[in-house]
């Protein structure tokens, strides 16, 4: 290790070198060559599927890191989107030909046909499971945005996925970023390493303000409403539990070691304007071994809001962004580029460079499925278990699927849930 620190009270301070890490296992490995040289003119052909915000975003996040790796050259040289004109303006920035520039519910089946090392996926997550496992079987490398998948089936589906990109030598790197942030992985280096002792419990918040929303236009067909209101919808976000909260629940599961046992908890709506979501969450995680972690999440305008994380242990505390009471550990410089967003993309690249690929999709979506979880318990009042969803076949969740399915929207069978029609705990099943 050339650089050692001390965790304290203070906040820890990110650096303006890159450096190598493990990000997606839960020890992270320091002290590599950070700054790789790729080979003399390599070349990383680049595809987006997705292209709004989040898409766009990644995009430029991924072309950023790249120009951090000596040698490198990336290039642009497809995009897809449901709509047709999304993909052409995103292609337009990047001089991508209108023939590569793909419409409609199987843009990402004629995306994949290209030639292309890396496909970067920020559909709406209901798509990811049936995107992320044909671009692996298309032999591609992948960046994938949280959450991934909306449904216990397509939880599961996406850990198969995973264990056939290993198999095939490709990376996986997903976008939960804080496994990729300095501040997160020197607190999780520090707890493992029992900085805080055995962690006994904690909360974990994402509590803000209302997102977007869309209103369906006269003669607009449902599909397309439901595709550009995403986020209003479980059936295309999986509610802002599964949506945003994921990034808390991840850091959960990534500092705890493992998923919960099992969740109890409530929810309700009450000032969504569209779709079926719910406004706030409050649940008990059980953890096994007596470790509970309060899980709650809200969106609604007027409201104190924060993000955080905190977990008592036997011997002290974590306070999030980077500040500890306990045992002073030595750890690791853990530097990022520009933020964790763009850290996310330098790793993923220099893993594929190296031929030592990431795999992130095992956490990914175990993270994902403890949100399911939560969300279920909080739509029927019930304790789910994490067996229910994982390895019970009898249970009542295990098969449990969220329609429209992506199989459906390609169809062309897809009918929109009424608007601010909920599900109601004790009734709904």
């Amino acid at each position: 290790m050339k650089k050692i620190s001390k965790l304290s009270t203070s906040i820890i301070t990110r650096r303006d070198f890159i450096k190598t890490s493990a990000a997606g296992a839960a020890t992270v490995l320091a002290g590599k060559n950070v700054i790789f040289a790729a080979p003399a003119g390599r070349k990383l052909r680049i595809a987006l599927i997705g292209c709004g915000g989040r898409g766009n975003g990644a995009l430029a996040n991924c072309l950023d890191a790249g120009k951090h790796i000596e040698n490198l050259d990336l290039e642009v040289v497809a995009t897809a989107d449901w709509f047709k004109n999304k993909a052409e303006a995103t292609g337009k920035k990047y001089n991508v030909p209108a023939s590569r520039c793909f419409g409609g519910a199987e843009a990402y089946k004629d995306l994949l046909h290209t030639n292309v090392d890396v496909v970067l996926i920020a559909t709406s997550p209901n798509f990811r499971p049936v995107h992320f496992e044909a671009a692996i079987k298309a032999g591609k490398n992948v960046f994938m945005e949280k959450p991934v998948a909306v449904d216990p089936p397509g939880g599961r589906r996406i850990i198969a996925a995973g264990e056939l990109a290993k198999s095939m030598g490709l990376a996986v790197v997903a976008g939960t970023q804080r496994r990729h942030q300095a501040s997160y992985l020197r607190t999780q280096y520090a707890i493992e390493r029992g900085a805080i002792g055995k962690i006994v419990g904690g909360c974990v918040w994402w509590c803000g303000g209302a997102l977007w929303y869309r209103t369906q236009n006269p003669n607009e067909s449902d599909a397309d409403y439901m595709v550009r209101n995403w986020v209003s919808f479980t059936e295309m976000s999986g509610d802002h539990i599964v949506e945003q909260h994921v990034h808390n629940l991840d850091v959960a599961n990534w500092y705890i070691g493992h998923p919960p046992e099992n969740a109890l908890g409530f929810g309700g709506r009450a000032r969504r304007k569209t779709g079926d979501q719910f406004d706030f969450f409050s649940l008990d995680l059980d953890y096994g071994d007596g470790v509970h972690i309060h899980s709650m999440c809200r969106q609604i305008n007027g409201t104190d809001g924060g993000v955080k994380e905190f977990f008592r242990g036997t011997q002290g505390q974590s306070m999030g962004g980077g500040r500890l009471k306990g045992r002073d550990i030595s750890t690791p410089d853990f530097p990022e580029h520009k933020g964790p967003y763009c850290q996310e993309h330098v790793d993923l690249l220099n893993s594929i460079l190296r031929q030592e690929p990431l795999n992130e999709a095992r956490n990914v979506a175990e993270s994902t499925l403890t949100a399911i979880m939560g969300r279920i318990s909080a739509y029927t009042g019930k304790m789910v278990r994490w067996t229910d969803i994982t390895e019970n076949k009898k249970s009542p969740w295990y098969n449990l699927t969220i329609k429209p399915t992506a199989e459906e929207f390609e169809k062309g069978e897809v009918e929109a849930p009424l608007d601010d029609i909920a599900a109601v705990p004790g009734r709904d099943k």
